[in-house]
């Protein structure tokens, strides 16, 4: 058996993973095609909503103080900003056709309840953030100090707009309010659909602020992470480079306030679960047996069994006893927690559980490093710490690390239902799909999604290693790359 077909097996899921000689089932492939183009697309989203903060700033001290290190900063963050949005709209595109080709129940059941938010996700945040992004990109000469100024603030209120429409869609899947099921025709079927009968019910639901609140700050933390890595690259190039030892002290400020927010924010974030979703709070830690819980700090499988069915005879542990019944009920060591044996169908626990695992303890260690960046910085050593420098080189990429298991733990955590107690992902999927169709076109987006996160890496390497050379650091003939197209100078 597959370690996808155990982890789903061992979560008390039960599905038909192939549908024919190397042929996944059309709900297996499905799943996978969505969970996989909506990671690349996060990349992207999350890097826009991260950098909207930074832009602002940089572009704010650029104009008003007229120095070189914010310029610098503003001319190197909007190429990357830019680039991100590009990609950002290429990956995000075929997200929403695949509703009709793989899930048309699932469009059918709340085509009503996402049109809008999705509709107004593109005229309102999309085109505000693409128009004066433009401004930004091209009218530095050509407009007033207050609107380029204005201009950047206005990309990053699209930016985040955009994530809160997003959200609105996805909140709502997770605890759905203001609607109403009804009989109706579709396709020549007779069945229920969902329909709006409250939009500030639906709009704001009980899952929103929580969810908006925590994804928008995670995208900071990660950017933060990434500016930083990439300052710390620059600067231990150049320790002299007053530009990037700025950007560099900017971003530690910034995770110095977003990660400690995020683990006060997440502890509150988790009795909400429990509250509303409490069999996803139950695949956290995987709590089998109701009743009291305990709180894994620490868990190591002690055999293989365990990477794809965590339970208290396999994992060896560090917990605090009932501070799992704790914090879900807000103060009681004796609250009664409920069990995955409550259920007929569970979500892959497996994936769950070691997700939020990482995501926490990864959390942990941003807000360890952000310390150690703050106590530098009180001691002006920062630049000087060719230890503290490797160590956020290393970092920049983990907290996408931890933004996507998060994510993970959402929305796996929310299986078997697509729309919380109303639609399952069984019944969403089309019933049209053959296995072959589905596992083809899994391949092409695999392949083609992998190939642009390359790309986007490759236009970052490239921002990197041009402003390498404008701050005068020369490097052996082996390591020059002088442009998108290797060998070839932008003077060719």
């Amino acid at each position: 058996m597959s370690v996808l077909a155990q982890s789903l097996a061992g979560g008390g899921i039960v599905l038909p993973i192939l549908d024919g000689p190397l042929q996944l089932s059309p709900e297996i492939a499905s799943r996978a095609q969505f969970g996989w183009t909506i990671s690349v697309h996060i990349l992207f989203a999350a890097l826009s909503i991260g950098l909207a903060p930074f832009i602002v700033y940089f572009t704010w001290k650029s104009v008003r103080t007229d120095d070189e290190r914010f310029e610098r900063l503003r001319s190197f963050w909007i190429k990357v900003f830019a680039a991100g949005f590009v990609m950002g709209t290429v990956t995000g595109i075929p997200m929403s056709f695949q509703f009709g080709t793989n899930f048309p129940q699932f469009s059918s059941v709340a085509g009503e309840m996402i049109g809008g938010p999705l509709a107004f996700e593109a005229k309102m945040a999309f085109f505000l953030e693409a128009v004066f992004l433009g401004v930004l990109l091209f009218g530095r000469e050509r407009v007033s100090d207050r609107t380029y100024v204005l201009s950047s603030v206005l990309v990053g209120f699209g930016a985040w707009l955009s994530g809160f429409w997003i959200l609105v869609v996805n909140s709502w899947m997770q605890t759905p309010r203001g609607y109403e099921m009804v009989p109706e025709m579709v396709m020549g079927q007779q069945m229920e659909v969902a329909k709006l009968t409250d939009p500030i019910a639906a709009f704001f639901n009980p899952r929103m602020t929580w969810m908006y609140v925590h994804m928008i700050n995670a995208s900071v933390i990660a950017v933060a992470l990434l500016v930083a890595g990439v300052s710390a690259y620059i600067v231990w190039k150049k320790r002299d480079s007053e530009a990037w030892n700025t950007a560099l002290k900017f971003a530690v400020l910034i995770l110095l306030v977003s990660a400690p927010l995020q683990a006060i924010h997440g502890d509150a974030y988790g009795r909400h679960v429990e509250d509303t979703q409490p069999q996803k709070f139950a695949a956290m830690e995987a709590h089998y047996e109701t009743g009291t819980a305990d709180l894994h700090l620490f868990a190591v499988p002690k055999s293989p069994d365990a990477l794809t069915d965590p339970r208290a005879e396999n994992l060896f542990t560090i917990s605090l006893p009932r501070v799992g019944s704790f914090l879900a009920s807000g103060g009681d060591f004796d609250a009664e927690v409920l069990g995955l044996n409550e259920y007929e169908e569970n979500p892959p626990v497996a994936l769950v559980f070691w997700s939020f695992r990482i995501m926490v303890g990864l959390g942990f260690l941003f807000i360890g490093l952000a310390l150690w960046g703050g106590y530098l910085m009180y001691r002006d050593r920062l630049s000087d710490s060719t230890r503290y420098l490797k160590a956020m080189i290393v970092a920049s990429p983990l907290g996408y690390a931890a933004l996507l298991t998060g994510w993970y733990v959402t929305e796996i955590g929310r299986q078997p239902w697509v729309i919380q107690d109303e639609l399952t992902t069984s019944e969403a999927v089309s019933s049209t799909l053959s296995g072959g169709e589905a596992t083809l076109t899994l391949v092409g987006f695999l392949v083609i999604y992998g190939a642009l996160v390359l790309v986007a890496l490759y236009i970052l390497r490239w921002l990197i290693q041009d402003e390498l050379r404008e701050l005068g650091v020369k490097e052996s003939a082996g390591d020059r790359w002088y442009g998108p197209i290797p060998g070839v100078s932008d003077d060719d």
